[in-house]
């Protein structure tokens, strides 16, 4: 099987990103074993970027599916392929993010990560690991966003990490960031896709030559937080049709005609296959402009992250105000 070729971007760091990576998240995730075998059929059909988080439980499987890939000859190197992680809310402490990093990497079994982003502006409770745990009750009252950064470029100077990034950042909290970064952040992945665009968010990134990295692009369908206002949007099924192409084609494409990055989670082998072959046709111009007359409506609120006695006390604060 010929492997797709993935266009790549070319971070502020100078590090090249392929523009579709595969997600690892998942609420009722499958086995080590069989999401090494899932990882492992990615790597063949031609996937070469991977996203995945202390979180989400995926490193070790992910580090098991790289050395695979390797011995199967489905890449040449290590430096073939572009591993994104990301630090969960209990270590966004400046103390707690290089031994983070430190045990992310022993899972991976890698030297470095390519790419390592603060998962959420706040921190949790030391104890409060795992989804389950993402409650108001288990919120701290601060977040020293300024020292974390600044272990954050310790990664990177360290070598434990080719470039440093953050995760569900607002306007406000970029703004923060960049009057004290000494190395600004590479990436800003958010929630985006045609029924939440990020327009002004995404132009501000643009301005400051921040990345955007979408994770969700379709929406999360079928899962216990989804919608299906992007794959059954009317407008996005209008163009498939025409097209002949899957909704979740049509959505990828616009995705990466806006210049970011779909971070796409699906384990099905065949959804793996077509969510690559959005590279070699475009939209039209009449096309893209429909996209605007879709309604837009965060699709993940975050309230768990609200709390009267943390750092943000309205969806509004969380938010940067674009809730």
């Amino acid at each position: 099987m010929e492997a797709k070729k993935i266009p790549e971007v070319v971070l502020n760091s100078r590090q090249k990103m392929p523009m579709l990576g595969l997600g690892t998240a998942a609420i009722a995730p499958p086995s080590h074993e069989a999401l090494t075998s899932i990882l492992i059929d990615a790597f063949e059909i031609g996937y070469k970027h991977f996203d995945t988080a202390s979180l989400y439980g995926s490193e070790e499987p992910l580090g098991k599916a790289v050395e695979k890939a390797l011995e199967l000859g489905h890449i040449k190197s290590r430096d073939e392929v572009f591993i994104t992680s990301k630090l969960w809310t209990t270590d966004a402490h400046p103390d707690l993010v290089v031994p983070a990093l430190k045990t992310s990497l022993q899972k991976l079994g890698l030297e470095y990560v390519d790419l390592y982003l603060i998962h959420w502006p706040l921190r949790l409770k030391p104890e409060a690991k795992g989804y389950h745990n993402i409650l108001k009750e288990n919120v701290l009252p601060s977040f020293d966003m300024k020292g974390t950064w600044e272990a954050m470029e310790e990664c990177c100077r360290l070598g434990f990490a080719k470039s440093i990034g953050v995760s569900n950042f607002g306007i406000k909290k970029l703004t923060e960031l960049l009057e004290n970064a000494t190395i600004p952040p590479s990436v800003n992945q958010v929630e985006m896709n045609p029924s939440w665009q990020q327009g002004k968010l995404r132009g501000f990134c643009k301005q400051k030559g921040i990345h955007v990295s979408a994770w969700s692009p379709l929406g999360a369908y079928k899962t216990s937080y989804g919608t299906n206002a992007v794959l059954e949007s009317p407008i996005i099924k209008e163009i498939a049709c025409a097209r002949q192409k899957s909704t979740a084609q049509v959505a990828l494409r616009w995705i990466y005609e806006q210049g970011a990055t779909a971070i796409v989670k699906s384990f099905n082998k065949e959804r793996m296959k077509q969510n690559l072959d959005i590279f070699d046709w475009e939209l039209s111009e009449e096309e893209s402009q429909k996209f605007s007359n879709i309604p837009q409506h965060r699709m993940y609120n975050g309230v768990s992250f609200v709390s009267e006695n943390g750092p943000y006390k309205t969806l509004e604060e969380l938010w940067d105000g674009d809730p």
